[in-house]
């Protein structure tokens, strides 16, 4: 199968999950609904797991992941910033629009630019700066139905939209989190890590969250487990897809293409939630997708 598609297969089920979490868990609370997106996964990825590596190679791979300072420090940072940002994401499409708070995921590669900028002094090409402007006007397109109130009303709204504030703080800490997930990649067997690292996170999650917002784990999975465990089959999807995909194709490629999730979560908004001027914030996403297209080959 083509990387393209593959990689589309990716976008579609990132969507499809926050689609289907907000739909089914969104009246549970942000919390349950974090438990839900790191939980369900569990299963298809442990057989994802099973059917890849044999008990020895596991084995293996396992023992020399554990043995290696470097990524179990690299992991030990990861944890807690996916789960921060996990929490913010819930929250932001709990209470705000996909159609407007998904788009914003876009800032994340713009933000990696900057922060090479001005913490490695790497200077951004023209094609990364034009990226950066297009994703900063597409963010100002997504509320461009109050322009109408002045020409700088788009940007306050934008900062008026509690679910968009909640995502702009997402992108700021995956901006992050990309790269120690791309430094522990390379440290073990790329497929182990997939598959580990998100069975990981969801035992890391429901613990973290319970001592604090007491979400209920067995009580979700005993009232829930159909929602849960479709829930579940989109982001081991994903993650199937995601891997494949980048086994097959440049990383920037890959990561350009997948990220045409803003406008599947677009389309989701309206035929979920029959979320309103759908077509401006289609405009205004696919606007900032280009711009992550060329923040994703600003280097070729």
């Amino acid at each position: 199968m083509p990387w393209w598609i593959l990689s589309l297969a990716a976008a579609f089920s990132v969507a499809l999950g926050d689609a289907l979490n907000k739909k089914f868990f969104a009246k549970e609370g942000m919390a349950r609904m974090a438990v839900a997106r790191t939980l369900g996964p569990i299963p298809f990825l442990i057989l994802f797991l099973l059917t890849l590596y044999s008990p020895k190679a596991y084995l293996h791979f396992t023992l020399s992941a554990l043995g290696n300072p470097e990524f179990l420090k690299t992991v030990g940072l990861l944890l807690p910033l996916e789960t921060l940002a996990l929490i913010l994401y819930m929250e932001a499409i709990r209470v705000s629009p996909l159609s407007l708070t998904l788009p914003l995921l876009s800032f994340t590669p713009a933000l990696i630019v900057l922060t090479g900028y001005l913490v490695l002094g790497e200077e951004p090409s023209r094609r990364g700066l034009s990226g950066i402007l297009l994703v900063v006007l597409g963010s100002y397109l997504l509320h461009l139905p109050a322009l109408s109130e002045g020409p700088l009303a788009p940007f306050r709204a934008l900062f008026r939209e509690r679910g968009s504030v909640l995502m702009l703080g997402v992108a700021v800490i995956y901006s992050v989190t990309s790269v120690l997930g791309k430094k522990a990649l390379l440290l073990t067997d790329p497929l182990w890590f997939a598959g580990t690292y998100f069975v990981i996170l969801g035992i890391f999650v429901p613990l973290v969250l319970s001592p604090i917002f007491r979400p209920g784990v067995l009580s979700l999975v005993s009232r829930r487990p159909g929602p849960l465990l479709l829930l579940g089959l989109t982001q081991a999807a994903m993650v199937v897809f995601h891997m494949k995909a980048m086994s097959l194709a440049p990383a920037a490629y890959m990561i350009a293409v997948k990220r045409t999730s803003i406008l599947f979560g677009v389309l989701f908004g309206g035929a979920f939630f029959r979320e309103t001027h759908l077509k401006v914030r289609f405009f205004a996403a696919a606007v900032m997708l280009c711009g992550v297209f060329l923040l994703s080959t600003a280097s070729w």
